[in-house]
């Protein structure tokens, strides 16, 4: 299987300002996000970013990025345009992971990549995994995603879905939605065109649209949890010291 991974990676950030850059185990985030991804098998790994420091800091430890425009609305956006200046064919499979996921699971990226060519009917593939603690299942910055027989999604949201109204023994676990995509290229460039959602803005979820316009997203559902992200100072010192002891 042919895939290639993009990684959005944008200088500013509020909770943590240079996130791409900040340093874990001597080399910065987004380096060692790439590291990882190119274990998945991927074609080609290829950080999309908005600043020449971010693109000097993966070319000083081997690793390829293009330059795109700052002002992207979003990291889909910037991901068309990376598309668009890779030369990527429509069919070509592109998964998106994340720049601040510094210990994401190869298997996991290929296995979201493999996602559409087992369900050809799909434009876009994303995971989940179960969630058991009760905080989680009604914590509201943890996603949730329902599936259907065929393990594509039915519907995402930040309530607890679905509700097991009666209390059934059987009733199925919930899932947390872990946020790695896979895509075709063509579909990758058609995303950012589509009308935003009213069910997208409500849950404030980007992938809300792909359902909203009767697109249809396949599920992988993972045993494990992914490794942390980073999105704090908090968070950098956890992955940090998990880097260390890994």
């Amino acid at each position: 299987m042919s895939f290639t991974v993009l990684i959005p990676a944008r200088l500013a950030s509020t909770r943590l300002p240079n996130k791409p850059l900040a340093d874990i185990g001597g080399a910065p985030m987004v380096v060692r996000v790439a590291q990882r991804a190119l274990l998945s098998g991927a074609k080609q790994v290829v950080v999309a970013c908005d600043d020449a420091s971010i693109q000097s800091a993966c070319a000083a430890h081997g690793i390829a990025a293009v330059l795109t425009k700052i002002d992207h609305p979003s990291g889909s956006d910037r991901l068309a345009e990376a598309c668009d200046k890779l030369g990527l064919d429509d069919e070509e499979i592109v998964v998106n992971v994340q720049g601040d996921e510094p210990l994401i699971d190869p298997k996991l990226v290929s296995s979201v990549a493999d996602l559409l060519q087992k369900l050809p009917s799909s434009v876009m593939g994303t995971a989940a995994h179960g969630i058991d603690s009760a905080s989680d299942q009604s914590n509201p910055n943890i996603v949730k995603v329902v599936l259907n027989a065929k393990s594509e999604a039915l519907y995402f949201s930040r309530s607890l879905i679905p509700f097991n109204r009666d209390g059934h023994p059987n009733a199925p676990q919930p899932l947390r939605h872990v946020g790695i995509y896979s895509y075709r290229a063509g579909f990758l460039r058609l995303f950012p065109k589509l009308p935003q959602a009213p069910i997208e803005v409500s849950e404030s979820l980007e992938q809300l649209r792909v359902l909203w316009h009767g697109h249809r997203i396949a599920v992988h559902v993972s045993e494990a949890a992914p490794g942390p992200g980073v999105d704090t100072p908090e968070d950098l010192a956890k992955v940090r010291a998990l880097w260390i002891n890994q």
